[in-house]
C-alpha cells in the first residue's frame, strides 16, 4: 500500500463504474493476472453470456460490419492493439488513452466542441484515422489544452461523434472521485479480516524460476550497461606517451573483455529464460514457494453493501440537489444526517413507523432535510418484514 508505505496482505479489485461514477462490480482477483487479462477472461464474458441481444440489435449487427455490442473504456494499462483486435472480432469496442501518441498535431486542425460532463464543458478537439502496429485502423481523437499539452485517445467506435468519445473517456475521473471518497468515507481498501485460505491449484501464477532468469537478466544487462559507459567515457590525457598509451589500450582490452563475456552471459541467460514456462499452476509450485490468498467470502459480502450503500447515498443526493446552493456540500450533509439521532415511535393501530430526527446544527439544514422527508415519505415505504410504513420526520411535532 503506497499510500501506508507498507506491505500489507492484499488482493486486487478491478471496479466497473458508470460515467457518473456509481459502481456496477466489481471483479476480485487474489492473483492479479493483470488489466488486459481481467478484462478479457473475467469482464467482457460476463455481459457478453449476461446481457443478451434484441432482435433489432441482432439485424444492427448483421448488417453493419463496424456496428458494436457495448464500449470497454479503461485506462492506458489495458493499451494493447492485440486487444483491441481481440475486441473488434467480437464485435466490442474499445475507448482507451494512446500509450504513443507521437509528435503533436498543428493547432490549426483543432475546434470547440461541446462535452457532455457534469458540470458541462467546451474542449478543444481534433480527430484522425490511425493504423496501428498490427494494422487494425482506429479512431484517434486528441483534446488540447489551454497549456498547448495535446491528450491522444483511441476508439474502436466508429459511429459515434467525436464530443460524445472525448466525453466518455475524460468522465472517467468520476471514477477516480469514487474511489477517493470511499476510502476516505467507506474504507474501501480496509483490511476485513486476516485469515487465509489455500489457493485453488489450477491459477496460473509466474514461475519462480522465470522470474529469477528474468531478475539476472535484468541485472546483468544494467552492469553491461554500465561497462558501456566506462568503455566510452576512456580517453587519453595530454601530453601522450608510449606508457600512457599501453595502460589507456590496457583498460580498453580489459573493458571490452568484460562486456563480451557479460554480453555471452546474458545471451545464455535469455535462451534458459525462453526455454522455461512463463506461467505455471499453483500447483506446479515447489512446495517452498507455495503461497496462501485471504479469505474472499467476508470481503465480497462487505463490498456489496458498500457498493449498495454509496448508490443510496447518491440517489439521496440527487434528491436534495435542487435544495442547496452548493453541490459539493450534498454528500457532507448527508453523512451529518446519517450521523444524527433518531426516535423511534412504532404504532400497529396506524401501522406506521414514524422515524423522528433530532435538529441539525443549522435551521438551513433542517429545511432541508424536512424536504428530503417529504421525498421519502412519498414514496410509502414499508419496514423490511413488517407492515408498518416508515414515516420520516424532523424534531418535536
Amino acid at each position: 500500500m503506497a499510500r501506508e508505505r507498507l506491505c500489507l496482505r492484499a488482493t486486487t479489485d478491478y471496479w466497473i463504474n458508470a460515467m457518473d461514477g456509481q459502481p456496477f462490480l466489481f471483479i476480485n482477483q487474489e492473483v492479479d493476472p493483470g488489466l488486459l487479462a481481467t478484462l478479457r477472461d473475467d469482464l467482457v464474458p460476463w455481459p457478453e453470456a449476461n446481457v443478451p441481444l434484441s432482435v433489432e440489435q441482432q439485424q444492427r449487427l448483421a448488417a453493419d460490419p463496424c456496428a458494436h455490442r457495448f464500449t470497454l473504456v479503461f485506462d492506458r494499462e489495458g493499451y494493447s492493439p492485440a486487444f483491441f483486435h481481440q475486441m473488434r472480432q467480437r464485435r466490442i469496442a474499445i475507448l482507451t488513452y494512446h500509450k504513443y501518441p507521437g509528435e503533436s498535431w498543428p493547432a490549426a486542425e483543432f475546434a470547440e466542441h461541446p462535452v457532455e460532463l457534469a458540470g458541462g464543458e467546451t474542449m478543444k478537439l481534433a480527430e484522425r484515422g490511425t493504423r496501428l502496429s498490427n494494422g487494425l485502423w482506429v479512431r484517434e481523437i486528441r483534446k488540447l489544452t489551454t497549456n498547448g499539452h495535446q491528450t491522444s485517445i483511441l476508439t474502436t467506435n466508429y459511429g459515434v461523434e467525436l464530443s460524445r468519445l472525448a466525453g466518455s473517456m475524460f468522465a472517467r475521473w468520476a471514477q477516480e472521485n469514487f474511489f477517493r471518497y470511499m476510502r476516505e468515507h467507506y474504507s474501501l481498501d480496509r483490511l476485513i479480516e486476516y485469515g487465509t485460505e489455500p489457493v485453488p491449484d489450477t491459477i496460473r501464477v509466474v514461475n519462480p524460476a522465470w522470474r529469477k532468469l528474468d531478475s539476472e537478466i535484468r541485472s546483468q544487462t544494467g552492469k553491461r550497461h554500465r561497462l558501456l559507459v566506462q568503455f566510452g567515457a576512456q580517453a587519453l590525457a595530454e601530453p601522450l606517451s608510449e606508457p600512457e598509451v599501453d595502460r589507456f589500450q590496457q583498460r580498453k582490452g580489459q573493458l571490452q573483455e568484460e562486456i563480451d563475456t557479460l554480453t555471452r552471459h546474458i545471451e545464455q541467460l535469455k535462451q534458459q529464460r525462453q526455454q522455461t514456462d512463463h506461467h505455471i499452476t499453483v500447483k506446479q509450485l515447489p512446495e517452498e514457494d507455495r503461497f496462501t490468498r485471504l479469505r474472499t467470502e467476508r470481503k465480497h459480502f462487505i463490498d456489496t453493501i458498500k457498493m449498495i450503500s454509496y448508490r443510496a447515498e447518491t440517489s439521496m443526493a440527487s434528491l436534495l440537489r435542487e435544495s442547496l446552493a452548493r453541490s459539493e456540500d450534498i454528500r457532507a450533509l448527508l453523512r451529518q444526517i446519517y450521523d444524527t439521532e433518531a426516535d423511534l415511535f412504532p404504532d400497529a393501530a396506524t401501522k406506521t413507523l414514524t422515524v423522528r430526527l433530532h435538529h441539525l446544527t443549522q435551521s438551513t439544514h433542517d429545511r432541508t432535510l424536512r424536504t428530503l422527508c417529504d421525498q421519502l415519505n412519498a414514496t410509502e415505504t414499508l419496514f423490511p418484514g413488517t407492515e408498518l410504513q416508515l414515516v420520516f420526520k424532523v424534531g418535536s411535532t
